[in-house]
């Protein structure tokens, strides 16, 4: 089982997704429905109702299999999101991909860049993954930002990649290596030593993503 633990950077607290987050977390998405409909993954075969405590049982599975991490997000103590680390992958390949939401009243506050820092520097400090991977809509302009902050490397674009929001949608891909960040991601990003563009998307690339 791969440990889940709880991690703190100022305002920023990431920590075990527990049955006992049920409600806030239910109640986060039912006042944020608007703002996160458009990013939700959605079934190809028809939209279905989430069931909220199932979906924790399921990313705790998952977690005692070795192969996820659910972690709630919390800004000043209170629930304010999820960011699950999925599809990890020791040996040769040893990589995991992250994803991520928040509500609309803490965007802006940093929490989502902090909690992407922490979670991937424990993945390669701790668990000794090698590349970590974040996948976004381009139309997606709060989650670009989030990786341009980071400095994730800008990979290509994945044409229908993931059904979004009743429809298969092209996605950026963004990763590191953790050669790149050996002094931390977060460290990297709070010392202001992010590379100048390494998270941005390429302008042509984006001229490709404009034209389905």
């Amino acid at each position: 089982m791969t440990t889940i633990p709880t991690l703190v950077q100022g305002r920023t607290t990431i920590r075990p997704l527990r049955l006992r987050d049920t409600r806030d977390l239910d109640r986060a998405l039912a006042e944020n429905r608007t703002w996160l409909r458009q990013w939700e993954a959605t079934n190809p075969h028809g939209f279905t109702s989430i069931d909220v405590r199932s979906s924790i049982r399921s990313l705790q599975t998952n977690a005692r299999a070795g192969l996820g991490l659910p972690f709630a997000m919390e800004l000043d103590g209170s629930f304010v999101g999820q960011l699950n680390v999925s599809g990890i992958t020791y040996g040769s390949l040893a990589s995991a991909t992250i994803g991520y939401w928040v509500t609309q009243a803490a965007a802006g506050h940093g929490v989502t860049p902090t909690a992407v820092a922490l979670a991937t520097d424990y993945c390669f400090q701790r668990l000794g993954l090698h590349r970590m991977e974040i996948c976004i809509r381009p139309e997606n302009g709060p989650s670009l930002r989030v990786v341009e902050k980071l400095g994730f490397r800008y990979e290509g674009l994945r044409r229908r990649y993931i059904h979004i929001y009743g429809d298969w949608r092209d996605h950026f891909c963004f990763a590191l290596v953790a050669e790149e960040v050996r002094e931390g991601v977060l460290r990297r990003w709070l010392d202001g030593r992010v590379p100048a563009g390494q998270g941005s998307v390429p302008p042509d690339a984006l001229i490709e993503a404009s034209h389905p």
